[in-house]
């Protein structure tokens, strides 16, 4: 069943304005997306892999928000630092065997400080050794719908088997920001001092953008200057993706780029309401023969400005729709397209079960299936 909805009706005016170019963006891969509805309003080379160096540590500050929230490590426990940890190469924060340093205390050296140190003390408390949590990060990465990463380590260091996208990349950062609002805050802290050795945040639009509160830089050799940013007016956040970029300030100056380009091009509005009913699908051999279909979220999308009068969408039903029907299950797709261009499209759901019919109704249905 295919119903052609005219959503003009459902968006508020936006201001007119002819669609714009993204700006020119000096790195090997780049990436912007809109928290909320989770569309890319623009990406070069956005699934193509590379190697992530210090971005790695977002994966490792998710795993480690999550057992806090588990209980399974506290802010302010003791932490023996290993022989491994203290010898770490690269970025450090200086913890050493023997030095008392708590669980709140590597957290604020791995994200401000992006301590390799911090990331295997922390990696060692949680797992045990590195190792096991590294399978941990690949388990979670594939949870999140990151298809093209691969972990070997909890830091970033260099290794051919150690890689991601900005895509990835950009699902982890905006995950690690829904899941986790409790500890996104420790992204926007500027400098931290441990082991009376001050450090600055490396994120440089930390300082000159009061609308971004986060989040990693990363850099290697091979890798370049990279940086997941992510800025917040108002009620729209967006997340910016730079990867190999040539310098520092490249990396900062082509972020706040994509960022100022999102917000000042694109708007983004709620179609939808969680639960809320968007049409009813017909359903074979079930005690009910129709099921309310919806989202099991707030439906957001994102737009040009000025281009809400050309969208249209297609709502695809999954026929036959065969019961049982589980709520929460996917029965049809909403398709949204400009000029016969797609933009995005939504799983629509089942708003309630639909249990089996009994004989007589499964015998009908199934001589009704068999004619159509």
């Amino acid at each position: 069943m295919r119903i052609l909805l005219f959503l003009l009706l459902l968006f508020p005016a936006l201001a007119a304005a002819d669609q714009v170019p993204p700006p020119a963006i000096a790195a090997k891969a780049w990436l912007l997306i809109d928290h909320a509805s989770g569309q890319a309003i623009a990406a070069q080379n956005a699934d193509e892999r590379v190697e992530p160096a210090s971005l790695t540590k977002l994966m490792t500050a998710y795993l480690a928000f999550a057992a806090l929230k588990q209980q399974a490590i506290l802010p302010g426990q003791a932490v023996a630092v290993s022989e491994r940890a203290w010898r770490a190469a690269g970025s450090r924060m200086y913890i050493k065997p023997g030095m008392p340093v708590t669980v709140d205390e590597l957290l604020r050296g791995m994200i401000v400080q992006s301590g390799n140190d911090a990331c295997i003390a922390l990696a060692e408390t949680i797992a045990g050794t590195e190792e096991a949590f590294t399978q941990k990060m690949n388990r979670e990465a594939q949870r999140l719908g990151m298809p093209n990463t691969h972990f070997v380590n909890s830091t970033g260091l260099p290794d051919p088997q150690h890689y991601s996208t900005a895509n990835d990349l950009a699902k982890l950062a905006s995950a690690l920001i829904r899941d986790f609002p409790e500890y996104y805050p420790l992204y926007a802290i500027r400098d931290y001092r441990y082991n009376n050795i001050n450090q600055p945040n490396r994120n440089r639009l930390l300082w000159t953008d009061p609308n971004v509160d986060g989040v990693k830089t990363g850099h290697t050799e091979n890798a370049g200057y990279c940086l997941i940013a992510s800025a917040k007016r108002g009620e729209r956040r967006l997340l910016s993706v730079v990867l190999g970029a040539g310098s520092d300030s490249v990396r900062a100056f082509d972020s706040q780029k994509l960022l100022n380009f999102g917000f000042q091009y694109h708007d983004t509005v709620r179609l939808y309401e969680k639960g809320q009913q968007l049409s009813t699908l017909e359903v074979w051999k079930g005690a009910d023969g129709k099921v309310k279909a919806g989202f099991d979220r707030d439906l957001y999308v994102t737009l040009p400005k000025g281009e809400s009068d050309k969208v249209k969408a297609n709502l695809v039903s999954h026929q036959p729709l065969v019961a049982p029907v589980s709520r929460g299950q996917q029965v049809a797709t909403l398709k949204l397209a400009i000029d016969n261009r797609q933009i995005a499209e939504f799983p629509v759901v089942a708003l309630a079960p639909v249990a089996v019919a009994g004989p007589i109704g499964r015998t009908w249905d199934t001589l009704r299936l068999w004619f159509k």
